[in-house]
């Protein structure tokens, strides 16, 4: 940090920039390289896309994460947005 400080460059250890915000995403792409495409030989850069939208959708509507209490994360993210009221 010593050299960081003397060329007055700016060192970020909370708030935004944090080493910690990357953390889940790190954590996504890992899971989309080991679980779909480091196990398959895609025949076209065409065939690559549409399994990894399969496998994002499966990762996103159909499997349960230990992390969200066995839910989807779109289960999750529905269950986070504002309710609107309905008129009665």
């Amino acid at each position: 940090t010593k050299i960081l400080n003397t060329n007055n460059i700016r060192i970020s250890m909370d708030g935004k920039g944090r080493w910690k915000d990357n953390i889940y995403i790190e954590r996504l792409w890992w899971s989309v390289k080991y679980e779909e495409v480091y196990l398959k030989a895609y025949g076209s850069i065409a065939e690559a896309r549409q399994e990894i939208k399969n496998y994002f959708e499966l990762y996103n509507y159909e499997r349960p994460h230990q992390k969200l209490d066995k839910k989807t994360p779109d289960m999750v993210y529905w269950e986070t947005l504002p309710r609107k009221e309905t008129a009665a």
